[in-house]
């Protein structure tokens, strides 16, 4: 049996790790949409410029020390930095319970880590970086020869025919959607962020777990749009992208949802 303070150090790590990612992830958040260097100059404070200390750049602990205002200028912090370094922290942390010492766990950061970058760039600004979905569609074919087992293979090439499906068949799918809701409604119905979002994602979880997304975002998706007619905010419907849905799928998948699609299709055929 491992030692239980070396599981708790473990987690901890794990869990101070994924909230650093996070603090990263915001630098990108806002700087990708503007087309600005990840890197340089150092992080500031988007209001005065001025930069920011090591001890005020503390993820989560700083945004709680400083009440959500700079120390320089007292401008307001958005608490989206603060929500972005806490939930990366905590599906790090989901996704190193679920797989543990396993090859495929560092993959799944890296891609959790672009689902919530892609995330809160729709949120705001009504895009998906190319940088996540056609980077996610390189990152996962590579991902998939290196580490067959995302696509529970043994071998590269029957992976890398996994991944290339779920590509496909995600790109393919929410593209011919797309088109015919244009000819059916005269409008778009379907934008090419999305389309490219879940080719990225099938790259990673094949054609199943691209399935297994769109049920769960279509049907999160449902229950948004019916609560928010229910509160008589019919209009804010338009306002809410389909892109986080499509994340929070994805992750979903990641974190046990290919073990309820398996007995799910377990069910239907017959299987017991």
């Amino acid at each position: 049996m491992m030692n239980p303070y070396f599981i708790l150090y473990v987690t901890l790590l794990v869990f101070l790790f994924g909230a650093c990612i996070g603090s990263f992830l915001n630098v990108c958040i806002y700087r990708i949409p503007r087309e600005e260097s990840v890197v340089h100059p150092r992080s500031h404070c988007p209001a005065c410029h001025q930069l920011i200390a090591w001890y005020d750049n503390l993820p989560v602990l700083s945004y709680i020390g400083l009440k959500g205002k700079c120390r320089h200028c007292g401008g307001r912090i958005s608490p989206r930095y603060a929500l972005v370094e806490l939930l990366t922290a905590v599906l790090f942390l989901a996704v190193w319970n679920e797989y543990g010492w396993d090859a495929r766990t560092p993959v799944f950061l890296v891609m959790v880590s672009g689902l919530l970058l892609g995330t809160f760039v729709d949120l705001e600004h009504y895009i998906i970086p190319d940088r996540v979905s056609l980077g996610g569609m390189v990152t996962g074919l590579l991902f998939s020869g290196l580490v067959p087992a995302l696509h529970q293979e043994s071998a590269v090439v029957p992976a890398l025919v996994s991944s290339v499906i779920g590509l496909v068949a995600g790109a393919g799918s929410l593209y011919l959607v797309g088109e015919l809701g244009h000819l059916m409604l005269k409008k778009e119905a379907m934008g090419l962020g999305d389309v490219k979002l879940l080719g990225g994602i099938g790259a990673y979880v094949g054609w199943a777990g691209v399935i297994f997304t769109v049920l769960v975002s279509s049907l999160l998706g449902s229950i948004i749009g019916l609560t928010l007619i229910a509160c008589g905010k019919r209009e804010w419907q338009g306002r809410i992208p389909y892109g986080p849905f499509l994340a929070t799928g994805a992750v979903i998948w990641i974190l046990g949802g290919r073990g309820w699609w398996a007995a799910y299709v377990n069910w239907i055929t017959g299987g017991g």
